[in-house]
């Protein structure tokens, strides 16, 4: 993992990351299946110039779907909590 960018793909934007981030400065992310903490909390740090105290990780399996007679299935992907130093926000989130 060396491109930040594929590190970090995108925020993970739901009501319960916006209540996170608004109680204990933590924000949400999809990252690279690969990735490990030490990664992810590199990219972020230099990604946004901030500092993070923890990452907290987990997968998500995709969900089974079904539409008609066809069966399928979501992708699976890896979700990272990062929780940023008090003071420290990233602006990209002020106006969500």
């Amino acid at each position: 993992m060396k491109d930040l960018y594929q590190v970090v793909k995108r925020p993970a934007i739901t009501e319960k990351s916006n209540k996170q981030k608004e109680l204990s400065n933590q924000i949400a992310f999809e990252v690279d299946r690969r990735a490990n903490k030490i990664e992810i909390k590199q990219a972020i740090e230099k990604l946004f110039n901030v500092k993070v105290l923890k990452v907290n990780t987990f997968r998500i399996e995709g969900k089974e779907k079904r539409v008609r007679m066809a069966k399928g299935k979501t992708r699976h992907w890896k979700k990272a909590i990062i929780t940023l130093r008090a003071g420290d926000h990233i602006e990209f989130f002020e106006g969500v």
